[in-house]
């Protein structure tokens, strides 16, 4: 068990591990922090972020921006495949990513990702035993505070080993 899945064993106890988790991640992703993008649930399987509705996420006509939307569906799946397979052996970059907007968000909102314990294993885990990567692809869903479906994001993940990844030509 690596640092970052220590964090979230304790982040899920405790609100203050929480605080600490979220001011780590804005630390090490600085993207993220002018945005206030954070962890607001760790589940079983997942995670839920929110991104507050406020002045730097919002558009043109005032919703939130569909950039916000995205990066909160990449960070959500992001984190659960980090807190799944640690980030010591395996080095995860998104490849690809296809968003579907669907309402406009006028208030907060929450993305929201689960990764079973069987598609790990099954899609992941067992198919790197042999080969030296593999490529899954993730549906986020965000949903503002009155449960309206604002967007759909499917993201694409390549996974390989550290000991397998080649820097130089």
């Amino acid at each position: 068990m690596d640092a970052f899945q220590r964090a979230v064993l304790k982040a899920e106890k405790s609100s203050f591990s929480m605080w600490l988790l979220n001011t780590a991640l804005q630390n090490r992703i600085p993207f993220n922090k002018p945005h206030g993008v954070a962890i607001s649930k760790i589940n079983p399987n997942g995670f839920e972020v929110k991104v507050p509705y406020k002045r730097k996420n919002l558009n043109h006509i005032k919703g939130i921006h569909a950039c916000a939307l995205a990066t909160a569906s990449e960070y959500v799946a992001g984190l659960s495949l980090m807190r799944r397979l640690g980030t010591e052996k395996y080095r995860l970059i998104m490849e690809t990513m296809h968003i579907e907007y669907r309402y406009q968000a006028k208030t907060d909102v929450i993305a929201s990702f689960e990764l079973s314990e069987a598609f790990l294993q099954e899609n992941v885990l067992q198919p790197l035993e042999g080969s030296d990567k593999v490529v899954v692809e993730f549906t986020s869903l965000v949903h503002d505070t009155a449960g309206n479906l604002v967007s759909e994001a499917l993201t694409r993940w390549q996974i390989k080993a550290w000991d397998k990844v080649k820097t130089k030509p």
